[in-house]
């Protein structure tokens, strides 16, 4: 099953990707005979992938009946597959070749940084940048989703929380980023990571560790990976990062980006109004968001 967020007359709503369309959630829930109040609480696909196996199960079936609502892609627009997570988790130098290219070790443990709700876009929304940065970069990433609340996972427990996964494009803003030691001023900003185009469960990807990575900018393949050479892989992630934090159903963690970033490129390759950058994992879908005049 895919989930997405997508407008309507009623504004944003929650949705299942479907052959033919894009089907209310709230209509699949109704089919699936939830209760009323449960079918009123799915305001978003946070609420979605926090549901018990069993109903979020009902969901998936019921979801092709011919008796729901269903849109048009082309009559709305879609947002953030999970436009309202509690956290943004974000992995630095998590592919070996990558790190080579930054001129850095491969890191010890996972080094990760975060991301707020204000970052999220649409998978075909604007990247629109701050006037006070020259250097916006690209970086193709594989997002988990949190599906299941945990503490303390073991590595081996660690897939069962997760919902599904989707692509990323964790844009940077590299001169505000190494301004300081931090990075977030040169990641956490508006509109810097668009993800989607939906949010595939599980039942759908037989590998979280088997997934092409690719990134395009005008066109020309400018970064083409595979989580097989992520450093640490999604399991050992979700482990050591609930050793710290617990995670929460709809917490994004973004995994990482293979070579091939524009700051490592000779001579160096930066995002340009009118530039568009795709993001494509296999299985997962394509991301295409096109650069905006910037803003200041």
């Amino acid at each position: 099953m895919r989930l997405v967020t997508y407008t309507s007359t009623a504004g944003w709503r929650c949705g299942i990707d479907r052959d033919d369309g894009i089907a209310d959630t709230h209509s699949v829930a109704r089919v699936a005979g939830f209760a009323e109040a449960d079918v009123a609480a799915l305001q978003t696909n946070r609420d979605v992938v926090g549901l018990e196996a069993s109903a979020l199960a009902d969901l998936a079936a019921a979801a092709g009946a011919d008796d729901v609502e269903v849109h048009a892609r082309d009559a709305v627009r879609l947002g953030p597959p999970i436009p309202d997570p509690q956290k943004i988790i974000c992995l630095g130098l998590n592919y070996r070749d990558h790190a080579h290219e930054s001129g850095l070790q491969p890191p010890a443990a996972p080094m990760f940084f975060a991301k707020f709700a204000n970052s999220l876009a649409g998978p075909f929304d604007e990247i629109v940048p701050p006037a006070s940065t020259q250097k916006v970069d690209y970086e193709a990433e594989l997002a988990v989703v949190i599906g299941r609340r945990g503490r303390s996972i073991s590595e081996a427990d660690a897939l069962g929380h997760v919902a599904g996964a989707m692509a990323l494009n964790d844009v940077s803003a590299r001169d505000l980023q190494l301004a300081n030691t931090l990075w977030t001023g040169g990641k956490a900003v508006d509109t810097f990571a668009p993800c989607g185009p939906s949010l595939v469960l599980m039942d759908e990807i037989a590998d979280l560790q088997d997934l092409r990575v690719r990134a395009r900018v005008n066109g020309e393949v400018v970064q083409d990976g595979t989580t097989a050479s992520m450093i640490f892989g999604v399991a050992p992630t979700i482990a050591f990062l609930s050793q710290i934090m617990t995670l929460e159903p709809g917490d994004i963690i973004a995994t990482g980006t293979p070579a091939g970033v524009g700051q490592s490129r000779t001579p160096p390759l930066f995002l340009h109004t009118g530039d568009l950058v795709e993001v494509e994992i296999d299985g997962l879908g394509v991301l295409r968001n096109r650069i905006a005049a910037p803003i200041g």
